[in-house]
């Protein structure tokens, strides 16, 4: 049996004809090398089209601070609205973005004490010495704002140069991932493009996620501006859950209302096409 509530509330803005460009940078030996599939670049891009950036391109370097440097320069001649890097923040040797970014913009690199503070609670908290490759993680080029990384070590950070902002995280996807939701997206949103974001949260029940996984795939091919991310959540009351969370973003609010009714509509259509049987209880709630 399948059971739909839907909630039509949205987020609501002054719609304006307006297009902020930004570049992915994500940094690393093994991303260039091929021994790591480059998921951030994708994950990262989705996001800041939804968000209504226009992406410009990506682009994957080696760690080495004069490269890196180098084309961080290249790129803020452009004068984009965002740069987003991944990679080298960590403690050892060749975990040198803020360092090269730092040369980039003319800043030095210093000791961000609230970084710092981030540093010694996570390493506390499992009653580890902070030493001081660990401290390396504090250093952030001068005037940067540091991102909380709730799930890792190594924080990121926001600096702000002229009217770029130049966002750093960590290379780890889930590290990286969980730091955009919760902190990066946050302020993107208020200084992107005035755009309509409708958002719902799935329960599924007894489909586990690579059951759902190419359902998810199908429909994404079909909607340009749609997200959909799923979540396990083990089980409860006895039975397999797995929450699927949706957004959709456009310029125009209806638009925004039937893309995201119809990607519902397809999510169930395509199920009952591959299994021959309907999605058991699914529940839209509003997040």
């Amino acid at each position: 049996v399948y059971k739909l509530e839907v909630d039509n509330s949205i987020n609501s803005f002054e719609v304006v004809d307006i297009e902020l460009d930004s570049w992915i940078f994500t940094l690393g030996n093994e991303i260039v090398q091929g021994r790591v599939i480059n998921t951030n670049a994708s994950f990262i891009g989705r996001r800041l089209t939804l968000l209504g950036f226009r992406v410009v391109g990506v682009l994957s370097l080696i760690d080495d601070v004069d490269v890196i440097s180098r084309y961080i320069s290249l790129v803020l001649k452009e004068k984009p609205r965002v740069i987003v890097s991944t990679g080298g923040l960590g403690p050892t040797h060749d975990d040198r973005t803020l360092e090269a970014i730092s040369k980039a913009v003319n800043k030095r690199l210093v000791i961000n004490q609230e970084a710092l503070e981030m540093i010694k609670a996570r390493y506390s908290l499992h009653g580890i010495e902070l030493t001081i490759e660990r401290i390396k993680m504090a250093y952030l080029p001068e005037g940067a704002i540091p991102i909380p990384n709730p799930i890792g070590t190594a924080p990121g950070s926001w600096l702000e140069v002229g009217e770029t902002i130049i966002v750093s995280l960590p290379g780890v996807p889930k590290e990286m991932e969980i730091m955009w939701s919760s902190w990066v997206e946050p302020r993107l949103r208020a200084i992107g493009p005035p755009i309509h974001i409708v958002e719902r949260l799935f329960v599924i029940e007894d489909v586990p996620e690579a059951t759902f996984a190419p359902i998810v795939k199908d429909v994404l091919k079909v909607f340009s501006n749609l997200y959909i991310k799923t979540h396990p959540k083990g089980d409860e009351v006895g039975k397999q859950v797995l929450e699927v969370y949706v957004m959709y973003s456009h310029r125009d609010r209806n638009e925004a209302e039937v893309a995201i009714d119809n990607a519902i509509q397809l999510l169930h259509k395509k199920f009952r096409e591959r299994y021959g049987t309907e999605l058991k209880s699914m529940l839209v709630k509003v997040k």
